[in-house]
């Protein structure tokens, strides 16, 4: 072995590395599997390097002759740096300056259009059966191999952000087993916790929080329905006996469809999305997606919460596809508001789920975002919500518009097809003080058109559409056909539309246990 004593010498080792980059990687700590990413690092030992040989302090460097063959001898590997925390403002910022964003239009609930007939500013939505090269769709075969992966990919590139490659494996526990009675059924309720494999950065820790109810007295694997639940409303999920009224959390509206679903002789499970990613962009190198980036900040093609959100889901379906209780090829999923829109991502991109209901997804869920009426894409992108979708979406709100977008989300729900989708609202007016309350944030009408003009990809896969382009008086239900709509008299509730979403989806989750009960 050769020793250096001098600042000289030190840089004549960093020339080394650098002609060398493979061996300089042993060198400090990298072995052959650890090198992927390790270019930060590399960077960071030199500038440690350069400053030392520009100091005046002496340094003893040990170089061993021919580092490739003695690999066993490097030193261990640097440790991994501890997660970045930015406020949502500031991670906000930085997304707007990558793409070279000044500002966003305004969008607060003043600044939104409340005239439907000033509504359609973009009637061309993109053609949901139409090729990017021109060429018309007009089979099967055609929608799953050519059109469908090309708007998956817009999604991913524009809207919701690229899920990332590698996911960790979730090992799922049982944390109890409780015997009890809801509504007059005895059933089983299952505590469950899923500890994701942290092993690759075990700064962070995820764990997925969930509950599974079976009816006990079940004569085989019974259908299940997922609720996505708020943190608030989860924690009410969990209180005894259930309350038919809201807690006051966000989310909650009382638990009266765990009953409802219960007198189907289904189970149900409910999920806590909040538990894994938090609903904060200050949250956004925390949890499962903090966890993929090792900490760091997001870029603009990553995947936001909703993605994360989706892809919990999916992994308690993999639970459930373990547990013989559980009917697994009809279970469906819900959620209201933003995790309505959660609920369409996971059944636009998990194939596994048989049916959805989305309730008052509004804007990133089943809304066009070229119906302007309500809450706008501006309102979505803003320093409290952006975290929920690609940092690329921010475009659209600022110096593009919704109709620069390659997509809408007519598209989103044909991402659904051939499966069923259950669209639920209130009522299409502003939510006012001292007024009867509405659900005009959601935009009902423009929920309804999206649906509409997802249709001609079920019929081009063989199932109905919605039966009719005429937007239905309130608390008419359109569910004839394999996609359902309802709008219900009140505000932003998922509840009155629960009965409507239960009897479309008995068309659909009829399994074994289920019968006769």
């Amino acid at each position: 072995m050769v020793c250096f004593g001098t600042a000289a010498l030190a840089k004549e080792v960093i020339r080394s590395v650098h002609r060398h980059s493979a061996a300089g990687l042993e060198f400090f700590g990298f072995g052959k599997d650890s090198r992927r990413g390790a270019g930060v690092e590399m960077r960071k030992v030199m500038v440690g390097l350069w400053a030392v040989a520009r100091g005046s302090m002496a340094v003893v460097l040990v170089v061993l002759a021919g580092t490739r063959g003695l690999a066993a001898q490097t030193a261990p590997p640097l440790p991994a740096s501890p997660p970045v925390h930015l406020t949502a403002p500031e991670d906000h910022r930085r997304l707007m300056d990558l793409l070279g964003i000044k500002e966003l239009r305004p969008g607060e609930e003043k600044d939104a259009n409340w005239d439907e007939a000033k509504a359609n500013v973009y009637p061309k939505l993109p053609a949901v059966l139409v090729e990017k090269n021109g060429k018309s769709v007009t089979t099967a075969e055609a929608w799953w191999k050519e059109r469908r992966p090309e708007i998956v990919e817009d999604y991913d590139r524009e809207v919701l952000g690229r899920t990332p490659a590698d996911l960790p494996k979730v090992t799922w526990e049982v944390v109890s087993r409780t015997p009890e009675t809801m509504g007059g059924v005895a059933v089983v309720t299952k505590r469950l916790a899923g500890h994701v494999d942290n092993s690759s950065y075990p700064q962070i820790a995820v764990t997925i929080d969930a509950t599974l109810t079976v009816p006990a007295a079940a004569a085989g694997p019974v259908p299940v329905m997922m609720e996505l639940a708020f943190a608030g409303e989860y924690k009410a999920s969990l209180a005894r006996p259930l309350s038919d009224t809201t807690s006051g959390a966000l989310g909650d509206y009382g638990q009266t469809w765990e009953r409802q679903v219960l007198g189907k002789g289904w189970g149900f499970a409910v999920l806590s999305p909040m538990s894994f990613q938090a609903d904060d962009g200050g949250g956004l190198t925390e949890g499962i997606i903090g966890l993929m980036n090792k900490g760091q900040p997001r870029g603009v093609e990553d995947w936001g919460a909703l993605k994360a959100w989706a892809w919990g889901a999916s992994r308690l379906l993999d639970y459930l596809e373990t547990d013989k209780s559980v009917d697994a090829k009809h279970v469906g999923i819900e959620g209201h508001s933003r995790l309505g829109k959660t609920a369409l991502v996971a059944m636009a991109y998990d194939p596994r789920f048989a049916i959805v209901y989305s309730s008052s997804s509004g804007e990133g869920g089943a809304k066009l975002y070229r119906h302007i009426y309500g809450e706008p894409l501006s309102h979505l992108m803003n320093v409290y919500l952006y975290q929920w979708m690609a940092g690329n979406l921010l475009k659209y709100a600022g110096p593009l518009n919704p109709g620069d977008l390659p997509v809408d989300n007519h598209e989103l729900i044909a991402l659904c097809a051939p499966r069923p989708v259950f669209v639920g609202a209130g009522s299409s007016v502003r939510d006012e003080p001292g007024k009867s309350p509405g659900d005009g944030w959601a935009d009902a009408r423009g929920m309804f058109v999206a649906e509409v003009a997802a249709g001609p990809v079920y019929r081009l896969l063989g199932k109905k559409d919605l039966g009719t382009q005429q937007f239905p008086p309130i608390e008419t239900g359109l569910m004839d056909g394999d996609l359902g709509f309802r709008q219900h008299p009140g505000g932003h509730t998922p509840v009155p539309n629960w009965a409507a979403f239960l009897e479309f989806a008995g068309k659909y989750l009829e399994g074994t246990g289920a019968k006769g009960q």
